[in-house]
């Protein structure tokens, strides 16, 4: 799994990077296939915004999230991303 995390007018801290690497290895026990995770933090005024792209093998998934706290911001996008790659778990098994 390869992990890259890009800031958009904002400087990406160890604090921050460690934050996010931690957090996405939770991800990587509901679901194995995970080839490619790009993960964006923006800052537009007051505005902190996180994005997540997660390329998988049978596709694409993506989240983003807006709040006034980067780490509220990048928990949110973590746990949208968790649902979704349990749903595509599920769907997977039930193809079986």
């Amino acid at each position: 799994m390869k992990i890259d995390i890009t800031g958009r007018n904002v400087e990406i801290t160890d604090a921050l990077e460690v934050n996010i690497k931690n957090k996405l290895k939770r991800l990587e026990n509901h679901f194995e296939n995970i080839i490619n995770i790009n993960f964006i933090l923006t800052v537009e005024k007051e505005r902190m915004k996180a994005e997540a792209l997660i390329t998988i093998k049978n596709g694409n998934l993506f989240a983003n999230n807006e709040n006034k706290n980067m780490y509220a911001a990048i928990d949110e996008v973590i746990i949208k991303l968790d649902r979704q790659l349990r749903k595509q778990k599920e769907k997977i098994i039930d193809r079986r």
